[in-house]
């Protein structure tokens, strides 16, 4: 649940800030979050843990490469941010 609560959290905030493409990136997780939350799916039973391993195991699977390529999409648009600010900065005269 705390996944699922900071995801959502990280997709409410890409819709305030109006960062419609990181949100349309992350949109089919929170869809994927709240559909196991509405069909009760979130947790693990402790009696059929074994028997649904493969499938547990290959979903997170997904969602660490899913959040692997979060993250250098998003380390990638930070440079770029800082770096646009900076050339702005010098062609305006007010870098420190």
């Amino acid at each position: 649940m705390p996944e699922m609560a900071a995801h959502l959290l990280m997709f409410v905030v890409f819709l305030l800030m109006g960062e419609w493409f990181s949100m349309i990136i992350n949109l089919p997780l929170a869809v994927w979050n709240i559909n196991k939350v509405v069909n009760s799916r979130q947790f693990y039973d402790a009696t059929e843990v074994f028997r649904t391993l493969p499938k547990h195991k290959r979903e997170n699977f997904v969602k660490v490469a899913f959040y692997l390529l979060c993250f250098f999409y998003y380390l990638y648009s930070m440079i770029m941010t800082l770096v646009n600010e900076s050339t702005d900065d010098i062609r305006t005269g007010s870098a420190y």
